[in-house]
């Protein structure tokens, strides 16, 4: 099934101001990090640049399983999606390279990692844990969408 064969039930190619846009507006996502059994799938917050680099924070040590695989990544993939209802969500997938930021350039990304969001947990633990922070720089773009009802389903039920 593809994007093409769904357009007449509403599902929509997402274009790139609506993908930057959406982006900007998300602060949870998933990234698929390579491993050797099957991909390493870890929800994470970001911060987004407005461009096309997304930031990660990560707490903890260097012996972390997340930051052994992210360490050794060259491509990760990223998604991030919001879902109001059963016809109205949407998903947008990223990938790209991932690097460590140094700690010298911290203080210029102050305003993109302000907003993330983090658990509480993490909150408490970044005084006492060693923090790093990766940068995904992508390189492809894809995002879908479904913001209407279906055929059929109009005002009153006429389908119109």
């Amino acid at each position: 099934m593809t994007v093409e064969s769904m357009r007449e039930y509403g599902l929509e190619h997402m274009a790139d101001d609506e993908m930057r846009n959406f982006l900007s507006n998300q602060r949870m996502g998933v990234i698929g990090l390579p491993a050797t059994d099957a991909p390493y799938l870890v929800p994470i917050s970001f911060g987004y640049d407005g461009e096309s680099s997304l930031y990660f924070t990560f707490v903890g040590g260097p012996d972390s399983r997340k930051r052994t695989l992210m360490d050794a990544a060259e491509t990760v993939r990223f998604l991030t999606y919001s879902a109001q209802s059963v016809f109205n969500w949407q998903s947008l997938m990223l990938t790209g390279a991932v690097s460590r930021v140094p700690e010298a350039e911290w203080d210029r990304l102050a305003d993109v990692l302000q907003g993330v969001w983090r658990p509480e947990v993490f909150e408490a633990a970044i005084a006492a844990e060693e923090v790093v922070v990766y940068r995904l720089d992508v390189d492809e773009w894809a995002g879908i969408k479904h913001t209407g009802l279906p055929p059929g389903f109009g005002v009153g039920g006429t389908g119109e």
